[in-house]
């Protein structure tokens, strides 16, 4: 397989060039599990782990490697290889870890298009949409809304959730498909182009896994039937995994999502929230919170319907999550400043006391 066929670009390879890694063999991640990696090149696939000076420089899980990313590794043979550097990403789909505050998770890297999957049946969520719509923006990713299991619901139930979806969401493609009678696949198919990477982003039983079979034409990812008990697919994707479909069209499947904790400093939120950031120009005080000021342009869209409740609720929920987010990343920040001010100060103590 050529690089070019797993969205190798001019760039990269200047990079390579301008950095002296040509000696290196390039390839991507294409497969995670747990720090070990499957990276493709164009010899072959090779297992592979990082190297202990990448391991040591790391200040956080976001200075690991993921799938997605272009790395230079040493081939040592066909069971064995060694990671030595991440070249520079294009794109990187993270969200607060959870149980973890202040961590990132990195989703996947140097993504161009991000699938939403929902199922209109049992999954369909407008809130979760918006704040994987904010996940995108922030990342720099084109979000593409795609409504599946469509044959389990009436038409007249399919044209209201694209309706709903209309009132609270601008300038967002939405494609309804079946994953069963392939209704909508034509739609589909026509957005995937050769060397574009895209990420399908879901919960679990959303219908990802199918999606990903149908699209590449044969049996990748092993599909259960939803459980009537928990209402969830009982086999989900256990790990992230790129696949380079028939078309020439690089698709990266995930885990199931039951959180997506935003991670959001580069105005993701922003985005995602238009008509807010748009009226909140208007606000009497410039550091309008929104929430119960006087003279806010923001509330008085709401009282008067021109702004939905329910996503002014939302956008204030996910604002006190980034916030808090922003301000534990800052505390750890400090404490490991003062704990590196501490580490100097004893290495220079040990130094002057040395006999």
């Amino acid at each position: 397989m050529k690089l070019e066929e797993l969205g190798y670009n001019s760039e990269l390879e200047k990079f390579i060039t301008d950095n002296n890694l040509s000696s290196f063999e390039t390839g991507r991640v294409i497969a995670e599990h747990k720090e070990r990696y499957i990276v493709r090149t164009a010899n072959g696939e090779y297992d592979a782990e990082i190297s202990g000076n990448l391991r040591f420089s790391a200040k956080s899980r976001e200075d690991f490697p993921a799938v997605g990313d272009w790395v230079a590794i040493s081939v040592f043979d066909s069971d064995f290889s060694i990671i030595h550097k991440i070249l520079p990403r294009l794109s990187v789909i993270k969200r607060e870890a959870v149980g973890q505050y202040g961590e990132i998770q990195i989703i996947a890297t140097n993504i161009d298009y991000a699938l939403l999957v929902q199922a209109v049946d049992r999954d369909f969520n407008i809130n979760r949409l918006e704040r994987y719509l904010t996940i995108c923006y922030s990342s720099k990713v084109k979000p593409v809304i795609v409504l599946s299991k469509t044959d389990l619901i009436s038409p007249d139930q399919i044209s209201d959730i694209l309706e709903k979806i209309k009132t609270r969401i601008n300038n967002v493609s939405v494609i309804a498909i079946s994953n069963e009678t392939h209704d909508g696949y034509e739609a589909i198919n026509s957005i995937i182009e050769k060397g574009k990477t895209y990420c399908m982003l879901g919960s679990s039983g959303a219908g990802k896994s199918t999606l990903l079979n149908n699209l590449s034409g044969k049996e990748i990812m092993r599909t259960d039937t939803i459980s009537s008990s928990t209402n969830r697919g009982r086999h989900i994707t256990s790990h992230r995994e790129l696949i380079v479909l028939e078309n020439g069209g690089i698709l990266v499947d995930n885990p199931g999502m039951r959180e997506v904790g935003i991670a959001d400093s580069t105005g993701g939120l922003e985005i995602t929230f238009d008509k807010i950031t748009a009226l909140s120009q208007y606000c009497r005080f410039r550091d309008c919170t929104h929430s119960n000021e006087s003279g806010c342009s923001v509330i008085e869209a709401v009282e008067n319907g021109l702004i939905e409740k329910a996503s002014y609720e939302n956008y204030l929920k996910m604002e006190k999550e980034k916030a808090h987010f922003e301000s534990t990343v800052e505390e750890r920040r400090k404490k490991d400043k003062a704990f590196g001010k501490v580490l100097k100060n004893y290495k220079k103590n040990m130094k002057d006391n040395k006999f």
